[in-house]
C-alpha cells in the first residue's frame, strides 16, 4: 500500500499547467519528479499539501481521498517547500517550541530526528542569522513534528553544501526505512540517486524517467 495520484488538473486561465497527473509510491520509497522552472512541479506539491486547489482529480493514501480531507491530510502530509516559513526573528529552539510540547522536543533532540538532522549544533542562533542549510533542517524537523506517512519536498538540496546534505539524506534514509513516502521535485544529481522512482514533468503531463547518471540526456528531455 502506499500514495496513488490520479487524474489531477490545474488550470489558471487558459493555460493548462497540470493535466491527469497519475503516479504511484510503495511505503518505504522515494520518487523524483524532474522537470523544467515553470513546469509546475512547484504548483502539483502545493495541490498535495492542501496550498492550492486542484480542478480534478484524487490523491489517495491506501484508499483514502486526502485532497478533500483536510484534517486526514494534515496528520499523514508534511509539506517542505522551497522557501522557509521559520520565523525570522526567533531561535532554532523558539521555532521548534512552536510546534513541539517541550518534553517531545527535549527527546528528540537527544536521540531523535532532531539529533540525527544536527539541529542541537544551532539551537541558539536566530532564524535571520542562519546558513540555508541550517533552514532547511530545521524546516524539515518542525515539519516532521507528528510523525507524517508522505513527505513533500519542493527542492530540498538548493544551494546546500555536502555536509548539510549528507544529514538531511541520513533522515530521508531512516525516513524510507520506517515506511514513509518521499516525494520531491529537485534538479540535483545526488537527490536523483536517492530516488527509487524518477517522473518527467513536461507539457503539463508525469512520465517515468530512468535516471542513468547521464545528466546531458536528462536536460535534452527538459528541453
Amino acid at each position: 500500500m502506499g500514495i496513488e495520484l490520479a487524474g489531477i488538473r490545474k488550470s489558471y486561465g487558459k493555460k493548462k499547467v497540470l493535466e491527469d497527473i497519475s503516479l504511484k509510491a510503495g511505503e518505504g520509497s522515494c520518487v523524483g519528479i524532474l522537470g523544467g522552472n515553470g513546469c509546475g512541479k512547484s504548483t502539483l506539491l502545493s495541490i498535495l499539501a492542501g496550498v492550492r486547489r486542484a480542478d480534478g482529480g484524487t490523491f489517495l493514501y491506501q484508499g483514502k481521498e486526502l485532497l478533500k480531507d483536510g484534517s486526514l491530510r494534515a496528520r499523514l502530509v508534511g509539506y517542505v517547500p522551497q522557501g522557509d516559513t521559520l520565523v525570522e526573528e526567533l531561535t532554532a529552539w523558539d521555532n521548534l517550541r512552536l510546534w513541539y510540547d517541550k518534553k517531545v522536543l527535549k527527546d528528540e533532540l537527544d536521540g531523535g530526528v532532531l539529533e540525527l538532522l544536527g539541529i542541537s549544533e544551532f539551537l541558539k542562533v536566530t532564524v535571520r542569522k542562519m546558513s540555508g542549510g541550517m533552514k532547511k533542517r530545521l524546516s524539515i524537523g518542525c515539519v516532521v513534528v507528528g510523525k507524517p506517512k508522505i513527505l513533500l519536498l519542493d527542492e530540498p538540496s538548493a544551494a546546500l553544501d555536502l555536509a548539510c546534505k549528507e544529514r538531511i539524506y541520513q533522515y530521508y534514509n531512516l525516513y524510507k526505512r520506517e515506511g514513509g513516502i518521499l516525494l520531491m521535485t529537485t534538479h540535483d544529481m545526488q537527490d536523483m540517486e536517492l530516488c527509487d522512482n524518477c517522473c518527467l514533468l513536461k507539457n503539463g503531463t508525469l512520465t517515468p524517467y530512468e535516471y542513468d547518471g547521464d545528466i546531458h540526456r536528462l536536460a535534452k528531455c527538459l528541453g
